[in-house]
């Protein structure tokens, strides 16, 4: 009975043995190794919610596949910059807004167009003050509106205006040349717009007025040559005076600050067509030091455009907005529509525009647009 029971129980080990190694077997096939994933393998992200948590699926490639379709390049931001003429909202201009109780209307033929520059500058040749008492519609040198054509300024898109001008201190009474300045800026800080290129004194004055927009910073500074009276200096309010020396220092401040700078020089002679010897030399340094762009003023009519050292130069755009109408020339000016790409000039269009008596300022019809335009390409051909 022994016997027989142990070779049985032996019998049975050896089943279960044999059982045994085989499931063994079976399991080992079927196992995986954890593998370092291939260079060959990527992992696409799927877009969720923030609160939710990303999934990664492997998603293999082939190392030899090409690309479907190639990186899209940064694109390039175009930026749209507008200048106008002189704007001296004074006199006839003031005395028409006075009668109609707004001065939104000067501007109303001009509106889409400003509104559609990124950035629009203009050239405030006048004072804005509610302070000293109005001339009228009489012939005068003292040029003051009130601190309503600040606003129209800014209700019609306005964003920089240059005031190194030599009507800022305009008052019309002893002694109030300051207060009427001052009275100016605070007008244009009040509704939005920097003025650039006056200020508390010199240094100030000299400063930039920097804009950055689509990621480039512009950079503004305004100077003038005409009014000596209207100087700032090193403890008195003013405009920054147009020279060599401030002009270049001016420059190099701002090439430190922006990406983009642009001189807007108060300059020339009155009503001559002709840049001076004066204002080619001005070009010549402000070019030469690092100048992007050159947009001046000041004639009361059209001067012309040349390059100097490969940069465009603007020597003056006629009036905007005034009340000279005894002759077409003065009544008689061009925009100038600039455009950059990234940091780089691209190009210019000009734009002819129409001044009436009352301030009101349009594109003409085409008869005299085509005139206008004629005449700043020959007065252009004939800068030395």
């Amino acid at each position: 009975m022994i016997r027989r029971e142990f070779i049985l129980g032996l019998l049975s080990f050896l089943v279960f043995f044999l059982n045994a190694c085989q499931r063994t077997v079976v399991a080992t096939e079927h196992v995986e190794i954890p593998a370092t994933i291939a260079p060959t393998t990527t992992f696409t992200a799927t877009a969720i919610p923030p609160t939710q948590t990303a999934t990664l699926t492997p998603s293999p490639i082939s190392p030899t596949v090409e690309p479907t379709s190639s990186p899209t390049p940064t694109e390039v931001p175009v930026t749209e910059l507008l200048f106008t003429g002189a704007i001296v909202p004074a006199r006839c201009v003031q005395e028409a807004i006075d009668e109609r109780g707004n001065a939104d209307y000067i501007y109303a033929s001009m509106k889409g167009v400003i509104e559609k520059a990124d950035i629009a500058i203009g050239t405030l040749n006048a004072a804005l003050s509610d302070y000293p008492p109005l001339k009228g519609c009489v012939q005068t040198f003292v040029l003051v509106g009130r601190s309503e054509n600040a606003d129209a300024l800014a209700n019609a898109g306005f964003d920089v205006m240059s005031v190194a001008t030599n009507h800022i201190k305009n008052c019309g009474l002893l002694g109030c040349g300051d207060r009427a300045f001052f009275d100016t800026l605070a007008n244009l800080y009040r509704v939005g717009i920097e003025p650039v290129g006056a200020g508390e004194n010199i240094a100030a004055a000299l400063n930039p007025v920097i804009v950055t927009i689509n990621g480039i910073r512009f950079g503004f500074i305004s100077l003038g040559e005409i009014e000596p009276s209207a100087f700032a200096d090193i403890a008195s309010p003013g405009i920054a005076e147009l020279s060599n020396a401030n002009l270049r220092r001016a420059i190099e401040n701002t090439r430190n600050l922006a990406d983009v700078v642009i001189v807007l020089p108060h300059w020339g002679s009155d009503y001559s067509p002709t840049p001076n010897y004066r204002q080619l030399e001005f070009a010549d340094v402000a070019t030469e030091s690092g100048a992007d762009l050159v947009i001046g003023n000041h004639a009361h009519v059209i001067q012309g455009m040349k390059e100097f050292n490969g940069v465009p130069v603007f020597f003056g755009l006629g009036s905007f907005v005034f009340d000279q109408s005894w002759s077409l020339e003065t009544q008689q000016g061009i925009v100038v529509r600039v455009v950059f790409e990234g940091i780089q000039f691209q190009s210019y269009e000009v734009i002819p525009v129409h001044i009436e008596k009352n301030g009101y300022v349009f594109i003409p019809e085409a008869e005299e647009a085509a005139s206008i335009l004629s005449r700043f390409e020959t007065i252009s051909d004939q800068i030395p």
